[in-house]
């Protein structure tokens, strides 16, 4: 069984630009691209998982995410980087009036984005973390049994898209880059703690 880290794409990975409509407007965070090059370098699975409601609300095409995914894995191959495996959510349980308007078990903080990368990839995520730039990161996390990160290089705590649900606790660690996240969680696995 593998470790993994588990990242939210928008505001952790890119930077954050609301709904990404526009694939000229994905940008990576400066090191992001390093950071995920030390996560594959320390041997762990790197998977992003994302909630897209943008295909549910009639924002953009479903094919809109797999280009901008597409786009974000050329990027990063460029620093050296690479995703192990992309899972997204297009869902909205009432937003839109779709297909994709409906409740899930894959939109965050749900567990079904990294149900289907655990059982997919052979992954443990008890040894395992997520990182990403809201609570609702934080609570996925702490729902599956992974370790939690929230970064700072996104979502403000007081972003009203960004509210912490009072049965979410504290994270293991607050990062303020994916960078530092990802030093952390290799400093944590070299000195045997998961």
């Amino acid at each position: 069984m593998h470790s993994a880290v588990f990242l939210d794409r928008d505001g952790t990975v890119n930077e954050e630009v609301g709904y990404l409509r526009d694939l000229d407007d994905l940008r990576l965070i400066p090191g992001a691209g390093a950071a995920i090059k030390r996560l594959n370098e320390a041997g762990l699975k790197v998977v992003l998982v994302t909630n897209q409601s943008g295909v549910a609300r009639g924002y953009f095409p479903e094919a809109l995410v797999h280009e901008a995914h597409e786009r974000l894995e050329r990027m990063l191959r460029k620093e050296g980087a690479r995703i192990d495996a992309v899972y997204y959510c297009p869902h909205h349980p009432t937003a839109g009036n779709s297909n994709y308007t409906r409740a899930c078990d894959c939109r965050k903080p749900g567990t079904g984005l990294i149900d289907s990368a655990a059982r997919d990839l052979l992954i443990d995520v008890n040894r395992s973390y997520v990182v990403g730039d809201k609570w609702s990161d934080v609570e996925l996390g702490q729902r599956a049994g992974a370790g939690s990160i929230l970064v700072q290089s996104g979502f403000a705590d007081d972003d009203p898209g960004n509210v912490r649900s009072p049965l979410v606790n504290e994270p293991d660690f607050i990062a303020h880059s994916l960078l530092e996240a990802a030093d952390w969680i290799i400093s944590r696995l070299k000195n045997g703690v998961p």
